[in-house]
């Protein structure tokens, strides 16, 4: 198979044939309950007459547990085993040399959602099938579905200016152009009946397995592209209850080891008590960090700042709020944070209005340094968002200084279109005790956020301990990190490995103790010790990498230095599970083969889609794949600097493609010169683009929470200003006329918008009752009247 790839470059065009040795992508997913086993089968074949090396780099859930990689070339299968990483490549480069065939399969040093698969060497006319697999952990949404993601575009990540280059880089096109075809097949298994599969891509309809509708499976359609990420969301029904998995150890691992122990898998949705819930905190320090890079042009920024209108609008009285935005530089919209009131919202809405990815790169470490030399406000809890396409070169240091700071803040963060780094976004809400959010494809991104929003409005759960009451003989040992955070409705995983054994006793108890307002509370967990059959060793394998990715985070500085003895810890711990970690990696050599290679090992670098978008100064620039050409004109950086500069995308020399496979073709460049990735286009802001109606009528509400009678308010709800003044209760004031208004209008033609508006209406409701205002029921007959709804008075809360 090759491939034309267009490359732009200041005022010329190349086109270049590169051969792809991968053909095809085979996906097997099997999820049982919460937890997904993938199998990815990677076909590979040499159509050229020389050997190569084909190298894919491509992305990986974060949270996921690598656990296989083999390699069957003709009727030799072998199977890779786990080494030091330095080890690993030796034995890789060593058995190139030789001649032999080898397999290598590596984490980047940089972020753990990066992995680099080298497949050498490939004589002329062989073909090769990969197997990968690995076990992952499924996320709860917002509306309870568990979100399934096999990650396949991969934006290049932005490398800060100063830092040293990652040991991977990423060669990518547009996704329209990718040249392999993607086969996905899912099952689901349940205790619990199965109501719906959703996609974010074309599939062929649910087919039911059982009667009872507790196992599924559902495919994409035929001739489905590699082009995009592919997300199932799974509901269940009767869902997300608190549940314990116990996994028999294994037969040939030694007893007291973690492989060869029995482990426990909980899955904990803890409630509280529901008068501390019935009210939402009026304070605090919300301090939102945007994204304006390059690469958030287009509808990803637009949807940010109505998200920021939507936060604003919802915050209460009282708080203190500041806003951040970072590129290349950063910026804020107040010195220090302010409190909430009328006139700070109105200053901070007029400046988010104006707000364009126009700041260049990605360096969100400077604006997350300068918001933690900031003291925290006493009795105003601080609460950081942070929104990003999540695209940084620097993910580990990013992360262990927000663990630096995590005893001052919660963080939530948000990862904005496909390619978002799963790693950065899951690993800012994990290390800063908050919660992790993606929104893909057409997702809005506002329900998301205010959810999360409604989680920093929580109480802080504080003193959180965990106490195992298990029978004589048996003991606990914990493989999680410690829980740092709880919030009412989401689920908190608890792996342990169980040591001992008593024939009597068949039953274990958790209890989670933690104050919530000042007020003990505790949640308990009865489960049984039995071990349950056909789990293979997926909690095993999920324990070892979270056990992994504590000790990698057990770091001295947010720099990531770690010392040789914890190095040691978790190769050793990386090599008995058969787990990946940073500091190890899979090598399988194929020694039935060993034929000397005549000339030069080609390398071949296998493309992921990207939705990167090149943006100049003073025109736009289409999405470039990495080209390591003869004359270098990248790494020559004879682009001119003032086009280099707002460019989201690092220097790269990724793709070596050799003279005989290039064809130069140069022409003037004009507008038709230019490719868009599928449909979407690059446009310059529109001066004012037609609002959405419900965004329209947030816009208008007063930070107290109520609305004025205006032009803008008819406008907004579709009626004339002569409308609401005929119809409005003689007795009744302007404003809370206006307000009971806005407030029929959202339940009786928004209610499936409830998630988005509930946050604001509530401040609506304390502002009426606060105006301790007469004929409040003549206002909400007058206004079903005026829009034609049937609210009753008491759905609306006052």
């Amino acid at each position: 198979m090759y491939m034309v790839i267009t490359c732009f470059f200041h005022n010329m065009k190349l086109l270049v044939v590169v051969p792809v040795p991968l053909q095809s992508v085979e996906v097997q997913v099997d999820v049982k309950d919460h937890v997904a086993t993938v199998v990815s089968t990677l076909l590979y074949q040499n159509k050229e007459e020389k050997p190569i090396e084909a190298v894919f780099v491509f992305p990986m859930p974060s949270e996921a547990a690598v656990c296989h990689f083999s390699a069957k070339v003709g009727q030799t299968l072998i199977v890779a085993e786990v080494k030091e990483k330095k080890q690993a490549r030796e034995e890789y480069d060593d058995a190139l040399s030789s001649g032999q065939q080898a397999f290598l399969l590596e984490e980047s040093d940089q972020s753990p959602d990066i992995f680099s698969m080298s497949v050498g060497s490939l004589p002329p006319g062989e073909s090769a099938s990969i197997r990968l697999e690995y076990v992952t952990e499924l996320d709860v949404q917002a509306d309870e579905a568990l979100r399934f993601c096999l990650p396949a575009v991969l934006n290049p990540r932005y490398q800060p200016t100063g830092t040293e280059t990652g040991s991977v880089t990423v060669t990518s096109v547009p996704s329209s152009l990718v040249p392999y075809d993607l086969i996905f097949l899912a099952r689901v298994q349940s205790a619990r009946p199965i109501s719906k599969v959703e996609s974010n891509c074309t599939m062929d309809p649910l087919e039911f397995l059982s009667q009872d509708q507790t196992a599924a499976s559902v495919k994409l359609a035929a001739g489905h592209k590699f082009e995009r990420d592919v997300e199932l969301l799974i509901y269940y029904k009767d869902t997300h209850e608190p549940s314990a998995v116990v996994e028999a150890g294994q037969a040939s691992a030694k007893a007291g080891t973690l492989m060869g122990d029995p482990a426990v898998m909980l899955s904990l949705y803890p409630e509280f008590p529901k008068d501390i819930m019935s009210s939402v905190s009026s304070s605090g320090e919300f301090v939102f960090l945007l994204d304006r890079s390059g690469s958030m042009e287009g509808g990803q920024i637009a949807s940010a700042r109505d998200t920021l209108l939507l936060l604003l609008k919802s915050l209460p009285m009282g708080c203190f709020f500041n806003i951040y935005s970072f590129g290349s530089t950063f910026e804020q919209i107040f010195p220090e944070s302010v409190e909430y009131k009328q006139e700070t919202m109105e200053e901070a809405l007029k400046k988010v209005e104006m707000m364009q990815a126009d700041l260049g790169g990605t360096e969100i470490l400077a604006p997350l340094e300068r918001i933690y030399s900031q003291s925290c406000i006493p009795n105003q809890p601080r609460q950081l968002f942070v929104f990003t396409d999540g695209e940084v070169g620097n993910t580990k240091e990013v992360i262990n200084l927000v663990k630096s700071n995590s005893g001052s803040h919660r963080c939530f963060s948000f990862g904005i279109g496909e390619g978002a780094s799963t790693a950065l976004i899951n690993g800012l809400a994990k290390e800063g005790g908050g919660h992790a959010q993606f929104i893909t494809g057409s997702d809005r991104m506002q329900p998301k956020v205010i959810q999360s929003l409604r989680f920093a409005m929580q109480p802080a759960v504080v003193d959180i301990s965990v106490k195992w009451d298990l029978p004589k003989g048996v003991s606990a040992t914990v493989l999680s990190p410690p829980l740092t955070s709880i919030f009412q409705g989401q689920r908190s995983l608890l792996y342990a490995q169980l040591t001992g054994q008593n024939k009597e006793a068949a039953e274990g108890c958790v209890t989670v103790k933690y104050s919530l307002a000042g007020r003990p509370t505790e949640n308990k967990l009865n489960f049984s010790l039995k071990p349950t059959e056909d789990t293979g060793l997926t909690v095993h394998r999920l324990a070892a990498r979270s056990l992994i990715r504590s000790l990698e985070q057990e770091q001295g500085d947010h720099r990531g230095q770690i010392d040789d003895a914890k190095k040691k810890e978790i190769i050793d711990l990386s090599v008995q599970s058969g787990v990946s970690s940073s500091f190890t990696a899979f090598i399988a050599v194929n020694k039935t083969s060993g034929e000397a290679i005549q000339g030069p090992l080609l390398r071949r670098d296998v493309p992921v889609p990207s939705n990167m978008m090149m943006v100049g100064c003073c025109m736009p620039m289409p999405r470039m794949v990495a080209c390591s050409m003869p004359m270098r004109m990248m790494a020559d950086r004879s682009m001119p600097m003032g086009m280099m500069a707002d460019c989201d995308m690092p220097v790269l020399d990724a793709l070596e493609i050799d003279c005989a496979d290039v064809m130069l073709g140069a022409a003037d460049c004009d507008d038709d010169d230019f490719y868009y990735d599928d449909e979407e286009k690059y446009a310059l802001p529109e001066s004012k683009a037609k609002r959405d109606p419900l965004l329209e009528l947030v816009s208008l509400q007063k930070a107290s929470g109520c609305w004025e009678l205006e032009p803008a308010l008819a406008k907004a709800v579709g009626k004339t200003t002569k409308d609401l003044e005929d119809k409005q209760p003689s007795a009744a004031k302007k404003e809370v006329w206006a307000t009971i208004l806005a407030l029929v209008w959202l339940h009786g033609l928004k209610a499936d918008a409830k998630d988005e508006w509930e946050l604001l209406v509530m401040k609506a409701v304390t502002w009426l009752q606060s105006q301790n205002a007469s004929g409040l029921a003549e206002c909400v007959e007058a206004a079903n009247s005026l829009l034609g709804c049937s609210v009753q008075k008491n759905a609306l809360g006052i």
